[in-house]
């Protein structure tokens, strides 16, 4: 969902090769030891030799990123925001529903022009719950722009109905997923458009 590269970490007088991932708002480490570093609670923040070192109250951490390091750092200091990584661009029509999210809607308000009905619109979020959800989507295809999208909204980590519940149901509905996208710490969100040639 966010970018990822295998690379070499010492943190706490330990190394380990792994995969460092750059969330939305965080840096995470998966390897013989894993780190879970919020933006929100980095120190300090430096570049040296391809090297990135990180400093926040649990410790401290050196990701062996070669060339990507300034690039990584870059990004941590000015994040993208949730719109900007589904895509939601100026004067765009939008609806959503079935999300219970503030913070996103009023982001959201203040990009695009988020509207009472699915009809015509570029960008639909639907929050799903349960697999009877994602009967939604099929209606919505019907709806929205021949070029617009579904951006479908479910929680992260449940067992009784998964990614690949979210996938399959989809592609059943006779949409395309294209984009996975972490939404929030709770939640990720997985992007439809109508196939090619049903527009």
């Amino acid at each position: 969902m966010g970018r990822e590269l295998r690379c070499t970490v010492t943190s706490g007088g330990q190394s380990s090769t792994g995969r460092a991932l750059l969330e939305t708002d965080e840096l995470l480490f998966r390897g013989e030891f894993r780190l879970k570093i919020p933006f929100s609670q980095i120190q300090s923040l430096t570049t040296d030799g391809g090297r990135l070192h990180v400093e926040w109250p649990g410790g401290s951490a050196v990701f062996d990123l070669g060339p990507n390091a300034e690039k990584w750092a870059e990004m941590i200091r000015n994040p993208r925001s949730v719109i900007d990584k589904l895509g939601v661009k100026p004067g765009m029509r939008v609806f959503v529903t079935g999300l219970d999210d503030d913070e996103f809607a009023a982001d959201l308000a203040t990009r695009a022009e988020v509207v009472a009905s699915p009809d015509d619109v570029d960008m639909v979020f639907l929050g799903v719950d349960e697999p009877a959800d994602m009967a939604h989507v099929a209606q919505l295809k019907g709806q929205i722009k021949r070029d617009g999208v579904v951006w479908v909204v479910y929680r992260k980590g449940r067992k009784d109905f998964s990614e690949n519940d979210v996938l399959r149901l989809g592609l059943e509905s006779g949409m395309v997923d294209v984009k996975v996208v972490r939404f929030s710490g709770t939640h990720t969100a997985t992007k439809f458009v109508i196939r090619k040639s049903d527009r």
